[in-house]
């Protein structure tokens, strides 16, 4: 029989989807502070918005992964295109905080139409065991590419044209990439795997320990990266120290805070393309549960040493790409040991479950930032909160029982 490749169509095709996706998404904290300074809005309204796309993503992760199980990935990924697009078209036209965020309910779905959750049980089906963890980053690291152009891009539309007309050229982009969907054809599961039925590896998934322990630990992820992700560029933008204008930030562009705040989040995502990589080569050599207890306690300790240092651009530029390099390093890793706890007929669903648990803490971390900034005028509270929830994820992590579960054939009729 002839080795599998590392490298596939489906993988490719799965990349690209991801990257587009991501990169739309992790431009929404750019668009912060010109939306609420047009309408007046409060910090907490944009926020909002933001925070309940990243619960309608949540809630639509597990929909979209049964929709893919049962209907096929294609359909699911081009439901999710569709809705994505009409979510931003939507929003182009909001005027009022409710009108944004009962649209950010649209483009949350359609991030998980087109998201991790979709795409990583079609790339991890289409992979060989010895290359799963391996691709499973790469698509994940597909994201964080995306997140290196997405907000920067942003920035650069908004310098030539309103932010309604930014969210237009989006939706045009989500849809255009759905073209490379012929090539996302992954093979079928094993028999075995065949013979279970949804309800069946949901109630053993339900019914064991470890799989709680892995809900409870990703909600911290989540709502750290949904507050960086949604927050940060504001943050940098109000509480960092100024630019020297003979500095080199400043010869290369870099000459205003805000500029910054946007670069920053391109930084995090260009280290974290390195990051997930490496997490992925890791995942095939070492315990997942110990290598993603160890990323969430280095997490831990860069927050809090940037909150209590000065910020200052250095510390800017330093924190992103420590933080980069954790950003997405946890989803080829929890990913991969839902596969490997439970198979891969049902790994949509399963992880789509688990990743509601990260949404849920996203909801989180970017309405509590909004929020807490309009009550205290800074975002110091809502940081530590996430230096907490950090600590404790990499706790949950360590009992939880690595060994695969094998399935047994049910019964013949």
């Amino acid at each position: 029989m002839q080795r599998a490749r590392l490298i596939s169509p489906v993988l490719i095709a799965g990349c690209l989807v991801i990257m587009i996706s991501f990169a739309i998404r992790a431009s929404f904290g750019v668009f912060q502070i010109p939306i609420a300074e047009e309408f007046g809005w409060l910090r907490a309204d944009f926020s909002l918005a933001i925070a309940i796309q990243n619960l309608a993503w949540g809630v639509g992760q597990p929909i979209f992964g049964a929709i893919a199980e049962k209907l096929g990935d294609r359909k699911a990924i081009i439901m999710g295109a569709v809705l994505y697009a009409a979510g931003l078209v939507a929003s182009s036209f909001a005027t009022t905080p409710l009108a944004h965020q009962v649209w950010e309910v649209a483009v949350g779905f359609g991030i998980a139409g087109t998201g991790f959750g979709v795409i990583l049980a079609v790339v991890g089906r289409a992979s060989s065991d010895e290359h799963r963890s391996m691709s499973l980053a790469i698509a994940t690291a597909a994201g964080s590419a995306g997140q290196v152009f997405g907000a920067p891009v942003a920035e650069w539309l908004l310098s030539l044209m309103p932010w309604q007309s930014v969210f237009i050229v989006f939706a045009a982009a989500i849809l255009a990439v759905l073209m490379v969907l012929p090539l996302m054809r992954a093979p079928a599961v094993s028999k075995i795997e065949l013979q279970e039925s949804l309800g069946e590896v949901l109630v053993r998934a339900f019914r064991d320990p470890s799989y709680t322990l892995i809900f409870l630990g990703f909600f911290s992820c989540g709502y750290q990266l949904g507050f960086i992700t949604a927050h940060f560029p504001a943050f940098v933008t109000e509480m960092c120290g100024a630019i020297d204008p003979s500095g080199t930030l400043a010869s290369i562009g870099v000459s205003t805070t805000s500029a910054l705040g946007a670069v920053s989040i391109s930084l995090i995502g260009l280290a974290n393309i390195v990051g997930t990589l490496y997490a992925g080569w890791l995942g095939n050599r070492l315990p997942k549960k110990y290598l993603l207890a160890g990323i969430y306690t280095l997490r831990t300790i860069a927050a809090a040493a940037f909150i209590i240092l000065p910020i200052t651009p250095v510390s800017v530029i330093v924190f992103s790409i420590v933080m980069g390099s954790l950003w997405l390093a946890t989803v080829p890793l929890t990913s991969g040991l839902v596969a490997h706890l439970y198979g891969l007929r049902y790994m949509g669903t399963l992880y789509g479950i688990v990743f509601f648990s990260h949404q849920l803490g996203s909801f989180m971390g970017v309405w509590l930032g909004g929020r807490m900034y309009d009550v205290t005028g800074d975002y110091t509270f809502v940081w530590w909160i996430g230096v907490g929830v950090g600590a404790l994820s990499a706790l949950l992590h360590l009992p939880i029982r690595e060994k695969r579960i094998e399935l047994m054939p049910t019964q013949a009729a």
